[in-house]
């Protein structure tokens, strides 16, 4: 399939058993839309999929700036063709459940639409163990269906968190600015 994103167009593929296999999620369409990135960032797609939005911040951002990561080895097998295919061969893929087996830390951005279907503990564990990930000033970027639940758990591990919407998809935004995590509730 053709993507056609602020001016780029890459060509993707999907595979079966990949979250929207048809078309671009329209909830990360929406998060890329509030990110500015820029070149040099470090930049971290968790739960990256067939990898769209790791593919588009490499090319801003530079390939060897971005890593992927997915729990599924079919997400991680098509998002390294895809990232091939786009001139991004050089990202970082790492089969992952969540942050285990990423192996750096210190990112400017980590966008993530994390599973909806799963219980809560996925979630936390992106929202925690991401805020441990970022360098003080990076920011984390989460697309949410729940959002009374994201919001108040990024407000007490950031210490305070922006609601964003687009097109009817809401987007939560926190920065890190403090060494610790916050005691804020």
């Amino acid at each position: 399939m053709q993507v056609e994103w602020m001016g780029r167009t890459l060509t993707m593929q999907t595979a079966p058993g990949l979250f929207s296999p048809q078309h671009p999620d329209r909830g990360a369409l929406a998060m890329l839309s509030w990110v500015e990135f820029q070149p040099g960032q470090k930049i971290l797609d968790l739960g990256c999929g067939w990898g769209l939005v790791g593919v588009l911040a490499a090319q801003i951002s530079g390939a060897e700036n971005v890593w992927m990561c997915d729990v599924n080895p079919v997400a991680i097998e098509t998002a390294r063709k895809n990232a091939a295919a786009n001139g991004a061969a050089g990202v970082h893929l790492c089969l992952s459940d969540g942050l285990a087996g990423v192996d750096t830390a210190g990112f400017d951005l980590i966008l993530s639409n994390p599973p909806y279907q799963t219980d809560f503990s996925v979630a936390k564990s992106f929202i925690e163990k991401g805020f441990n990930r970022l360098k003080i000033g990076g920011w984390m970027y989460l697309v949410v269906k729940r959002e009374a639940w994201y919001r108040n758990k990024m407000r007490a591990v950031f210490g305070g968190v922006e609601l964003l919407e687009r097109d009817g998809y809401l987007v939560l935004r926190a920065q890190r600015r403090a060494a610790r995590r916050s005691n804020a509730r």
